[in-house]
């Protein structure tokens, strides 16, 4: 910590050309903003003849402000102990989301009206299909990984067979397979199990290769002295392998899920009610699609968070157990 703030300090106070080179491009970077086709632009917008009246002066007179506010803020955050930059950084970078997204004129309280019903119906579906087809998807890469391990090659071949395939096809295709193509078979499945069972064969075929790097991290010794003690190959997977592969496999897995969530957005096209079809169905009447995108947006981006926490909080126990 002593080494970081001393070479913070030397960038910002012992060579200023750097402080100088951020003020230049912030500089350009905003008079290029100025000249662009936004409101602030347009307010400004050039007119042929006395350049006091086409507004470039009023252009740089911003463009120094920011550059100038740009500057002090990085110089002033340096000697600033590393929790307090951040969560600086992470409110005057919300700040200015909320300014851009104000900016498009949005009706507050038609967010508000329907902002409840986004919640307790989008959003818990988004996250019961999410959840369910996790469980799912972590049997599969389960079964994948162990039958990839295997010395038996007809194991090895319907696992890696299944991975490419799953993870070739891209993910819409594989939902319009499902509830389009099963039916043709006499398999008759809802919306609800169709986009299920797709995130499952789609994420499972990914999580193999987690579960399959995670086991092979764990050093062939192991495997041996559970054999020498008499256990199974069940048991060894259960007892000794995976508590020790689990450092190694909860932050990619953890990724997935994420992801996970994000991509049960794709349902929607088979008219799941969940975030993303509530989204545009509820702006649909009144051409409200962008407050409910953005309120979309903004739910999905606090679930990642907590989503983020949790994950982090388990990284940090598993990793006090390898210390140990």
């Amino acid at each position: 910590m002593l080494y970081r703030d001393t070479v913070e300090a030397d960038i910002l106070v012992h060579k200023p050309w750097f402080v100088a080179s951020i003020f230049a491009v912030v500089l350009l970077a905003s008079l290029a903003f100025n000249f662009a086709s936004t409101p602030l632009g347009e307010l400004m917008r050039p007119v042929i003849g006395d350049p006091q009246l086409s507004g470039l002066y009023g252009r740089f007179a911003i463009a120094f402000v920011i550059a100038v506010i740009f500057c002090a803020n990085v110089a002033l955050l340096g000697f600033a102990p590393l929790r307090v930059q951040i969560a600086v950084v992470w409110l005057e970078l919300l700040l200015v989301f909320l300014a851009f997204f104000l900016s498009f004129d949005l009706s507050l309280p038609f967010i508000w009206h329907n902002l409840p019903y986004m919640i307790t119906q989008g959003l818990v579906t988004t996250i019961y299909v999410s959840a369910i087809s996790l469980v799912f998807a972590s049997i599969l890469a389960m079964v994948g990984a162990v039958a990839k391990l295997s010395s038996n090659g007809f194991a090895y071949a319907v696992a890696s067979f299944y991975t490419s395939f799953f993870r070739g096809l891209p993910l819409l295709m594989q939902i319009y397979l499902i509830y389009l193509g099963l039916p043709q078979l006499g398999i008759v499945l809802d919306a609800v199990p169709s986009g299920v069972l797709a995130l499952s064969l789609c994420v499972g075929a990914y999580m193999t290769e987690i579960f399959r790097a995670g086991i092979q991290s764990i050093d062939r010794g192991q495997w041996e002295a559970s054999r020498s003690m008499g256990f199974g190959f069940g048991l060894t997977i259960r007892k000794i392998i995976l508590p020790q592969a689990l450092p190694v496999i909860i932050p990619p897995m953890g990724n997935t899920f994420i992801a996970m969530l994000k991509d049960s957005s794709l349902v929607s096209v088979l008219g799941v009610w969940e975030l993303t079809f509530l989204a545009r169905t509820i702006g649909q009447p009144q051409f409200r699609y962008l407050e409910m995108l953005i309120s979309a947006a903004l739910i999905y981006w606090v679930v990642s968070i907590i989503l983020e926490v949790i994950q982090a909080r388990i990284e940090r126990h598993y990793g006090r157990s390898k210390v140990r």
